[in-house]
């Protein structure tokens, strides 16, 4: 019998689409961590964003081909099941839940710090309170209403950048001359190695994050099978070319990687090429772009908590569960908020190490997917291009794979308890894994027919 629960509602189109990938991934970052890339690579940041862009445009590809066959919410998650099997699917979303739970709540961490820098008689819990209850507020309300917020602050974030490149420009200008514009250095120089350029990719691989949480906004998008794959490649390609054209101005102003403190070492760059005022606006930018990606974080976040409670892997009642009237996973939502007050009891650090090696994981598989499907479609006689359904997704594991061993031992350690606790859960749920796991019975089209018009 046909459900009368409520259901997500499609509005969005694919600008809006693209500008939620934008803000999670908040193209601030680049600035945020120029010092620390600058000084792994000796002074070449816009090679290893180049790189990284390289690197994670084949795992954007792959999940564009995902989202075109499986246009329903649950991202990673859902690819994993559909393909390969739905006990590693929920393993993959288990692991995926460390990216999506733990990035709001750092992006609230880091805001609060820098607000309680500027204001030091404020104390920093209140930020991240005050961070927590409005962006929890505009996802309540709906998709639509935390896009439009979203856009808006987005608009601001962007126009802090242009300055922020303009300015750089105009001081290598006054400096050097037309000629110093065009210097290769930021991208090789004497100090450049092969070695360096790729670990400052790893590092730099980390900006990316954000082009995958588009998919868990699937079903409250307009033509999902078009537009999500579409803003995918779009998020992947805009936020690369932000990031090398940023970080290579960034660098002619500041050659080297020699810093005071590389962790602020864009603060010490922007007071140098704006004065003081423009410290305050680039200050208030960064902020800004914090409490942007949060909202977008947030309701990235609750889509996924939905997509896993309809399923019934997570309790049904209360993750499966949509507000009638905004039309909006309350309860994800709400927890969501709740989650992020333990950032109230942890550094940046600690709560960092959690998310890459969800993010990491879950990418691999998206590639795993890809091939996977590939296979089941030739046995059915269906016969895709191996170019992007075998050798693309190949590179993309790989290179994932390779960037999550370039993760610390303590980020290693804590994914893998984590990942043991999901195993234990999906041993009760399955009935010492006797059983699959729950699944929801979709009435979207079937993949097959995707992939025979795609």
């Amino acid at each position: 019998m046909p459900s009368t629960e409520p259901v997500l509602r499609r509005t969005l189109t694919l600008r809006p689409v693209v500008l939620f990938g934008l803000a999670y991934m908040t193209p601030l970052i680049v600035l945020g961590i120029f010092g620390i890339v600058a000084e792994t690579t000796g002074g070449a940041t816009a090679a290893a964003y180049a790189l990284a862009l390289v690197a994670m445009l084949f795992t954007a590809f792959s999940y564009g081909r995902m989202a075109a066959a499986y246009p329903v919410a649950g991202s990673a998650y859902t690819y994993v099941r559909r393909t390969i099997d739905s006990r590693m699917g929920f393993l993959v979303g288990w692991a995926v839940l460390l990216d999506y739970f733990f990035l709001p709540m750092v992006i609230w961490l880091i805001g609060g710090a820098y607000l309680s820098a500027q204001f030091p008689g404020v104390p920093s819990w209140v930020w991240i309170v005050a961070f927590i209850a409005v962006t929890t507020t505009l996802n309540l309300l709906g998709i639509k209403v935390a896009a439009r917020a979203n856009s808006l602050l987005m608009t601001f974030q962007i126009l802090v950048l242009a300055f922020f490149v303009l300015l750089s420009a105009g001081h290598v200008l006054r400096a050097g001359g037309a000629g110093a514009l065009f210097d290769p250095a930021p991208f090789v120089n004497p100090a450049t190695t092969v070695s360096g350029i790729a670990a400052g990719a790893a590092i730099a691989a980390y900006s990316f994050l954000g082009f995958d949480a588009v998919t868990t906004l699937t079903e409250e998008t307009v033509e999902p099978r078009r537009t999500i794959p579409r803003a995918i490649l779009l998020i992947a390609l805009i936020g690369g070319a932000i990031f090398i054209l940023v970080s290579y101005t960034t660098q002619l102003v500041h050659p080297g990687g020699s810093f005071d403190d590389p962790s602020s070492a864009a603060f010490e760059i922007a007071r140098t090429i704006g004065g003081n005022l423009f410290g305050a606006v680039f200050l208030a930018g960064l902020v800004i772009a914090q409490f942007s990606s949060g909202l977008a974080a947030q309701a990235s976040t609750s889509r996924l908590l939905y997509a896993m409670g309809r399923d019934s892997v997570l309790p049904h009642k209360v993750f499966g569960y949509v507000h009638p009237r905004f039309r909006t996973p309350a309860f994800g939502i709400l927890l969501t908020g709740v989650v992020g007050l333990v950032a109230l009891r942890l550094d940046v650090a600690t709560s960092t190490s959690f998310i890459n090696f969800g993010a990491f994981t879950a990418f691999t598989f998206v590639n795993l997917s890809v091939i996977a499907l590939y296979l089941r479609e030739r046995r059915a006689g269906r016969r895709l291009g191996a170019v992007p359904y075998v050798l693309a997704p190949v590179i993309g594991a790989a290179v994932d794979l390779w960037l999550l061993t370039k993760l610390d031992s303590h980020a290693i350690t804590l994914g893998l308890i984590w990942l043991g606790i999901g195993v234990v859960y999906l041993a009760y749920l399955t009935r010492l894994f006797r059983l699959p796991p729950p699944e929801m019975e979709f009435t979207d089209e079937e993949p097959e027919a995707a992939t025979r018009r795609g």
